[in-house]
């Protein structure tokens, strides 16, 4: 990979191995989060937004995810084993309205460039993003240690911080 490939290169234009290379690790994509639907009969995954809703992020992690290093545990099989897990693609990145606004693949596509903590500006170590608090490193409960019939009890605003 060419250094600093992100700044000369459109998202379209990166091949694999650069587009895996700009998830930051955070694994706030891993928390559960919901639409509050006074409508909806029932919890059903979604593909948009409507003007009026808003996403709701909770502490509430896959059981997938390795809380220490902040990676899936089942990363190669993750879709098929969580069927609601979606995976980024450049296809599907205009519809990225539930990734936090932290969100390396977010931020680039806003035109915001990557923020100083992602491991790309810091030799590819986590530890800045650790420090910086933007992970989900000692926030979060898994998803089989509470009842999912009160999810709303776990809702969290650190999801929403952004820095730089």
């Amino acid at each position: 990979m060419n250094a600093n490939f992100w700044e000369t290169k459109s998202l379209e234009q990166m091949t694999d191995k650069e587009w895996e290379a700009l998830c930051d690790g955070c694994g706030k994509c891993c928390l559960h989060k919901f639409i509050e639907d006074d409508e909806a009969e029932d919890a059903a995954p979604t593909g948009h937004l409507n003007a009026d809703e808003q996403v709701h992020y909770t502490n509430i992690v896959c059981s997938y995810l390795n809380t220490k290093s902040c990676e899936c545990t089942e990363y190669e099989n993750r879709t098929h084993l969580v069927p609601d897990c979606v995976k980024l693609t450049k296809a599907n990145l205009k519809d990225i309205f539930f990734m936090p606004t932290s969100c390396s693949y977010r931020r680039l596509y806003e035109n915001r460039g990557l923020p100083s903590w992602h491991p790309l500006l810091n030799q590819g170590k986590k530890s800045k993003m650790h420090q910086q608090k933007m992970s989900v490193r000692g926030k979060t409960v898994y998803e089989c240690d509470v009842d999912l019939e009160h999810f709303e009890d776990y809702i969290a605003l650190w999801p929403l911080e952004d820095s730089d």
